[in-house]
């Protein structure tokens, strides 16, 4: 009597699974989320671990594949392993039950508003702003949906007009157009090297700017102007965060 097996043959999901059921793994890699290098001993104080615990953890991260590691001298960098491990982390938090913090303070309550209204997810905009953005592109035609997101004719001309450099590297996978479900608006916000390239852009041109070392983006008085001008954004959307 043969017996089959469906765990012989095919992608070891268990195996990519196990390397997130793990509280303090899943803390560094939505920590990474911001698109730096970080090393061992700022993540080990990030999630409150001892520094021998997080190198344990991220040499698994790393050996699993979702981390890379960077060497300069005698120290050493871990980054998330690309654009699409980062989609993958932020797309599997949406499915994942919240567990607020305690609110201990007004900091803690600014600092999480402000995590909502715009942060990075890796190297394109998220929360309130990049849900908007990604909104009045639709309703100004410069998205269509038809099969799935693309970018329009008039969504190119319009980039071009903007000085948006809409390149991708010879030879990626990544895809152009793609969104992902925001992790706090349970709405879309657009990724893939097009949203790659239109964060890149606001951070270039001065319209965004990053607040400290978090993954928190602030829009600038000349980005205000910007984002109101070429994409009608509201003023409750751009007002300043707490």
């Amino acid at each position: 009597m043969h017996s089959f097996h469906a765990y012989e043959d095919g992608p070891d999901l268990a195996a990519l699974a196990s390397l997130l059921a793990d509280r303090t793994r899943a803390a560094f890699c939505l920590a990474l989320l911001d698109g730096r290098a970080w090393t061992a001993t700022e993540l080990a104080r990030h999630a409150g671990v001892a520094l021998s615990t997080a190198t344990g953890h991220l040499n698994r991260l790393v050996a699993g594949g979702l981390l890379a590691e960077e060497r300069q001298g005698r120290h050493r960098y871990v980054r998330l392993a690309g654009a699409d491990t980062a989609e993958m982390i932020e797309s599997l938090a949406t499915h994942a039950p919240y567990r607020p913090a305690p609110v201990r303070s007004l900091a803690d309550a600014n600092r999480r508003r402000a995590l909502s209204r715009a942060r990075t997810c890796y190297d394109h905009l998220a929360g309130v702003l990049g849900v908007a953005v990604t909104d009045a592109m639709t309703d100004r035609g410069y998205l269509g949906w038809d099969y799935g997101p693309a970018l329009t004719a008039a969504g190119l001309r319009w980039l071009r007009e903007t000085g948006v450099a809409d390149d991708r590297p010879v030879g990626s996978r990544r895809p152009h157009v793609r969104t992902c479900l925001d992790w706090t608006e349970r709405r879309p916000h657009l990724a893939g090297a097009l949203g790659a390239a239109l964060f890149r852009h606001a951070m270039d041109a001065g319209w965004l700017t990053r607040r400290g070392t978090s993954r928190v983006v602030l829009v600038t008085e000349a980005g205000a102007v910007a984002l109101r001008e070429r994409l009608g954004l509201p003023d409750e959307v751009l007002a300043p965060a707490p």
